[in-house]
């Protein structure tokens, strides 16, 4: 096991990262001041995980309830999150009582947000069990539903007190998914890590077999940058924005298509390459750089095209984003590989050029 720390002063916490991490969750969980705690999670998570789960909290001697949510992104949703709400107040959930996230950035977005709103905040207790989110969504304290009009919409920034992240549990993935989780990892190295680029231009192969040694250090890496850019900028002011590199064009595809149609990872996929197309026009990137994350985002077997939306269409669905300041987009961008900035800016026509392919 290997351990991480997300420095946030008196709010800091762990990410534990290991094999068999599960099996162990009460152990990890007996440094919170607790003797109970509520699970989330969905039916296909539960079914394969669940009762490994609650052995440990059993053998802790720590009570526990479990609240079991539909599966699928059409279902981060309010009228899900009430579903959660009504469910605690008749479990009498107290707000010193945490509530664990078992599963992928659904649950993980779900669990967190009832946990920010709940009486004002109970704690969380982050369990991903998707590649995409132990590298990426489950750290960080990004809390979120979805609106009909745009995906994440309604939300609240709410930092877990731990996060446990058992590499085991990305054995029973679908390979569909394990490979989506594949894309945030290049998106570290696209933004900030280009030893990270080039360890996935040889390793590739390995992280798709599944090899443990692989996810062992994707994880680690991954969880580490995030840990430096949340440390250094919590609530999305400048440098942690650098962490939606393609996802301005992601979040309008998976918007347009209809959530669930389109993986986060997938569409994230193809946003890169879209802010690739950009950055070639209007931030000097190498041809050769953008040739790299092209072929390593096919090496992965990730989607390169994005749906072919008109112009207006891909304009409307990417001004309902919140990334937005004072009606302006503002784009990640590449200098090159492992050099990321935010653009506050951009010429209309360079735009257009970048989403015609």
């Amino acid at each position: 096991m290997s351990v991480l720390t997300v420095a946030l002063g008196a709010r800091s916490y762990p990410i534990h990262i290991g094999a068999g991490l599960l099996a162990r969750a009460g152990e990890l969980l007996a440094a919170l001041p607790c003797a109970r705690v509520v699970v989330v999670t969905n039916p296909t998570v539960a079914e394969h995980h669940l009762d490994v789960l609650q052995r440990a909290l059993s053998d802790a001697a720590l009570g526990h309830d479990v609240i079991v949510v539909p599966d699928g992104e059409k279902y981060k949703d309010w009228s899900t999150l009430h579903e959660i709400h009504t469910r605690l107040l008749e479990l009498g959930a107290e707000r010193s009582t945490p509530l664990l996230a078992l599963g992928g950035g659904v649950i993980g977005d779900l669990a967190g947000f009832a946990a920010a709103t709940y009486q004002r905040g109970v704690p969380l207790v982050q369990v991903p069990t998707t590649l995409l989110a132990q590298v990426d969504s489950a750290v960080g304290g990004k809390t979120a539903v979805n609106h009909p009009l745009g995906k994440n919409m309604i939300g609240a920034f709410h930092q877990p007190v731990l996060v446990i992240s058992d590499t085991d549990t990305l054995r029973t993935l679908p390979q569909r998914e394990y490979v989506a989780g594949i894309a945030e990892i290049i998106k570290c190295g696209a933004i900030r890590d280009r030893e990270l680029f080039a360890w996935l231009e040889t390793n590739m192969q390995l992280l798709l077999a599944r090899d443990a040694g692989a996810i062992a250090h994707a994880v680690s890496t991954c969880c580490r940058i995030k840990a430096e850019i949340v440390a250094a900028d919590e609530r999305e002011q400048g440098e942690r924005a650098l962490l939606n590199f393609g996802h301005t064009f992601a979040h309008a595809i998976e918007a347009g298509e209809g959530y669930g149609a389109w993986l986060h990872g997938e569409a994230v996929a193809a946003g890169m390459l879209i802010a690739a197309r950009l950055s070639q026009r209007v931030a000097g990137l190498a041809a050769s750089d953008a040739d790299r994350l092209h072929a390593l985002i096919a090496l992965a077997g990730l989607p390169l095209r994005p749906p072919s939306f008109p112009l207006a269409r891909w304009l409307e669905l990417m001004l309902r984003d919140k990334k937005k300041d004072h009606g302006t987009l503002r784009f990640v961008l590449l200098r090159a590989l492992g050099a990321s900035f935010v653009s506050a800016t951009v010429p209309e026509l360079d735009l257009a050029s970048a989403l015609s392919i």
